[in-house]
């Protein structure tokens, strides 16, 4: 081991737990053990890998209140929203838990036999995730790899390692096989870079900045290492005058301000049709002043802390400048990465704010004028991940859901995930998808076998 890591709480900025540091000594010995153990994961019964997976789901939903509160705490998150990404994890694992009999090839006649395909596992499989929703991302990817044969290495944030760690010895207690599902909580210069690069590693599922998804498809590159790349994002929320504005107005504040807006979905730039822009603010200016920040712990609050100094810095220099703050809720005084909610408006189509991601509780508004605007105002990004279209007008909410250059939009919400649907992202948003079964598809490798019947 390489020391320990100190976890801090960002509500307190108190050191949580201490936990081993793992560096690339430790992380090659998690590859080997992943390897040693994936012969016999991969050759089980699928049936028997069914089985496994349901009982871990009941492991995790028999401790998804203790996994709550961890993250919560951890993470700085509402205990009401951690409990809801609890219950998604469950929901991750029972989907995918079904897999396994269902991972089905084809039979194609050909001339002089028949060639059938099958859905092999890839391997030993790198997983890489952030500290905005620890284990929810890690779910997304663990599961479908598991139930695919895949044995994995979960690299968890250095920030956030709790839940993750948990999530090792519950996998073991529920008896998933030693080396089936080991956790590395180290940097991501060493632990992650090491997956990255090493050769006995077939594949990298990778969550967090386009940035760093830039250097580790490079990376990859060297293998040829099957990647996929879940990045940034700068979602927007398309708000027609004819839309219900009330609605679209409270909304609005939940897609851009939760998880204290450390969410690529963030729908964090609210694109109002010029002339519904007064009636607009004027509804979202109670919502924001309404939004209790405070306590991950207190069943009332709406909007944590940040997760630590450095977000907190980064998020407040967006603010510089003659930034045109248009409202601004509260925070508490005191310990804790705190970041009262805040609406910029009107906002300069060239602004930074408007271009780059946040990664904190400020909002954009920003005017267009008709539906060829509004979609190209909503286009005028790198990225493509969520968004929101809000209208009355079926046909229009169609048009520009479809015209919009994002990988997942939802009409008239502001949800973009299911378990049972794909997510990811366009542009320089991301590689591959998640979710649903098309993530699958991304663990596995299809393999053509020629079976000749001549006699």
């Amino acid at each position: 081991m390489t020391g320990t890591l100190e976890v801090l709480e960002p509500a307190t900025e108190a050191v949580l737990e201490e936990v081993p540091r793992a560096g690339v000594e430790e992380t090659d010995a998690a590859v080997a053990r992943a390897r040693a153990a994936l012969p016999p994961w991969r050759a089980m019964a699928p049936a028997d890998r069914a089985r496994l997976l349901h009982r871990l789901a009941d492991a995790l939903e028999s401790e998804r209140e203790q996994l709550a509160v961890l993250e919560a705490r951890n993470a700085g998150k509402p205990i009401g929203d951690a409990r809801g990404e609890m219950g998604m994890v469950v929901d991750t694992f029972r989907y995918y838990a079904g897999a396994p009999e269902r991972l089905l090839g084809d039979t194609i006649p050909v001339a002089g036999g028949v060639a059938m395909t099958f859905r092999e596992p890839l391997g030993v499989v790198g997983l890489i995730v952030p500290w905005n929703f620890p284990l929810t991302i890690a779910a997304w990817k663990l599961a479908p790899a598991l139930a695919a044969g895949n044995t994995v290495v979960l690299k968890p944030a250095e920030l956030t390692p709790l839940t993750a760690l948990r999530f090792e010895q519950i996998a073991l207690e529920a008896g998933v096989p030693e080396g089936v599902v080991g956790v590395v909580a180290g940097p991501g210069r060493s632990c992650g870079q090491r997956l990255v690069e090493h050769p006995h590693v077939a594949k990298v599922a990778f969550t967090g900045s386009t940035e760093v998804g830039r250097g580790i498809a490079a990376g990859a590159a060297s293998t040829i290492k099957r990647v996929t790349l879940e990045l940034g994002g700068k979602s927007a929320n398309v708000v027609f005058a004819d839309a219900d504005i009330e609605r679209a107005a409270a909304a609005a504040l939940p897609a851009a301000f939760g998880n204290a807006g450390q969410d690529c979905c963030a729908r964090s730039r609210i694109l109002v049709e010029r002339s519904a822009m007064e009636d607009f603010l004027a509804a979202l200016e109670p919502h924001v002043n309404a939004l209790r920040v405070g306590d991950p712990l207190d069943e009332s609050t709406e909007m944590g802390p940040l997760i630590s100094a450095g977000q907190r810095e980064s998020v407040a220099s967006y603010l510089e400048d003659g930034a045109p703050v248009a409202m601004r809720g509260s925070a508490p005084d005191g310990p804790g990465y705190w970041f009262p909610p805040t609406v910029l408006a009107p906002v300069e189509r060239e602004a930074r704010a408007a271009a780059e991601e946040i990664f904190g509780p400020i909002a954009c508004v920003m005017p267009f004028d008709g539906e060829a605007d509004a979609v190209a105002l909503a286009n005028d990004t790198i990225y493509g991940l969520s968004g929101s279209v809000w209208t009355r007008d079926g046909a229009r909410a169609l048009r520009v859901a479809r015209a919009i250059e994002t990988g997942v939009l939802s009409i008239n919400s502001n949800t973009s995930v299911r378990v049972a649907t794909p997510f990811g992202g366009f542009k320089q948003s991301g590689v591959g998808r998640e979710l649903g079964p098309h993530a699958l598809d991304h663990y596995s490798e299809l393999k053509s076998v020629y079976y000749a019947t001549d006699e």
